[in-house]
């Protein structure tokens, strides 16, 4: 007897519990790595150092995401990534503790090295852990979530540290978070759910002529390209808003707030069905990017500009996680966490490449030009991403974007998964 009878099956429910967990230590995390930017005065006085080489604080602990990230997944690949993830959390609660009592500069570099170290290998393990705990249609929404965490930190961890750094000290406030980290590792150990299934605790290397390799390093390439002209810009986005769009100095924090916001929206329009299809949607972020960026470059007056902002805010607060989640589809599951250690690399590339560009250009063609650089820049990434998706759907023959579809429900035919089991035998 034939049965034809068509049942609907719901996604399940994201385990909101453990992404929750692991937004928290992304938090905490961009929260300990920004942490000298808004205390800078401050420690430049207290440690009897120039404010430029405070800043450095920020880039030295960068260079130690890009040097080690790769190699120490590697080395760490067949340990169990629950424990690995504490530990991790627990040394940059050390880290940053450290960081509130050593008396010199060059000490306070060391352990900011030390604690790139751990930041790096976190950011490897962070997403592809969310990756583990939902099935394949629901990564762009898990990672979505756990990468709130880091649009928090910027919107209200590190101005809530640069106030109170401002009343109690800067020394204190690396205590209070670096508390807070171990807290977090405790958290951690406690209430994320281990992976479970074939998709579980350890993680592989990639090796060379592997399939999917091709596919993850072009990710990692469009996000370095993609960072470089980011930061390259944004770096310098105070004299961009005084010098170029002509605001007061006053409305730069403001402006940045405004930013901030709007990418925490752009962050939820990545986890949603708007977003199902990851290298389409990254193609009209980026000219939405673009064409806020030539607005923002002919400075056609106050609110043009403002508005202009708060485009450029939403549609880059979806290019990272849009990354993310194709590079996790890219990879299979067992490499996720090699995928993602090149992933951080690639960004952290952007990141300290970006803010040199800028400084080239700035100095050779003056602030107004940035804008323009990196609108070109996004266009010709937007092509060739653009050229990827369409040129995929149409030799598979259908509409799906890179087989990244995530439909909240599914109909499945009782009748085929029989003719298919019969088939399979």
């Amino acid at each position: 007897m034939s049965v034809t009878e068509s049942v609907r099956v719901r996604a399940p429910r994201l385990p909101w519990p453990g992404l929750i967990v692991l937004a928290a230590g992304v938090f905490l995390s961009i929260t300990i790595e920004m942490l000298p930017t808004g205390l800078l005065p401050g420690m430049s006085e207290g440690l009897g150092v120039a404010e430029p080489l405070v800043g450095l604080l920020v880039s030295v602990f960068a260079f130690a995401v890009v040097v080690t990230s790769t190699p120490l997944t590697a080395l760490t690949s067949r340990m169990p990534r629950h424990g690995l993830l504490v530990a991790v959390l627990a040394v940059l609660g050390l880290t940053t503790l450290a960081s509130a009592l050593v008396p010199e500069y060059w000490m306070l570099v060391a352990i900011r090295i030390a604690g790139g170290v751990a930041h790096g290998l976190f950011w490897a393990l962070v997403a592809a852990y969310a990756a583990r705990l939902v099935p394949e249609q629901q990564i762009g929404r898990a990672v979505s979530v756990t990468l709130g965490g880091g649009t928090l930190a910027l919107v209200a961890g590190v101005p809530a540290t640069t106030v109170l750094g401002q009343v109690i000290g800067w020394r204190p406030v690396f205590a209070i978070v670096g508390a807070l980290a171990l807290v977090g590792g405790l958290v951690v150990w406690r209430f994320l759910p281990p992976a479970s299934g074939a998709r579980a605790e350890t993680a592989s290397r990639f090796r060379r002529g592997d399939v999917a390799l091709g596919d993850v390093l072009l990710v990692c390439a469009v996000t370095a390209v993609t960072m470089l002209g980011q930061y390259a810009v944004f770096t310098y986005v105070a004299p961009l808003i005084t010098e170029v769009v002509g605001l007061d100095l006053g409305a730069v924090g403001p402006l940045l707030f405004v930013y901030g916001v709007a990418g925490a929206a752009g962050l939820a329009i990545a986890g949603s069905p708007l977003a199902a299809r990851p290298v389409r949607a990254l193609v009209v972020a980026m000219g939405l990017v673009a064409a806020s960026l030539v607005v923002l470059g002919l400075a056609p007056g106050a609110w043009p500009s403002i508005v202009a902002f708060a485009v450029w805010g939403v549609a880059f607060g979806t290019i990272p996680p849009l990354l993310q989640t194709r590079l996790l589809q890219a990879a299979p599951a067992g490499h996720r966490d090699a995928a993602s250690a090149l992933y951080t690399t690639a960004f952290n590339i952007g990141i300290g490449g970006g803010a040199l560009l800028g400084a080239v250009l700035f100095d050779r063609l003056g602030v107004a030009a940035l804008p323009f650089g990196y609108a070109a820049l996004l266009a010709l990434v937007a092509v060739g991403l653009a050229r990827e998706a369409f040129g995929v759907s149409r030799r598979s023959g259908s509409t799906t974007d890179l087989h990244a579809v995530e439909p909240s429900t599914r109909e499945v035919s009782t009748h085929a998964a029989v003719e298919s089991d019969v088939c399979s035998r």
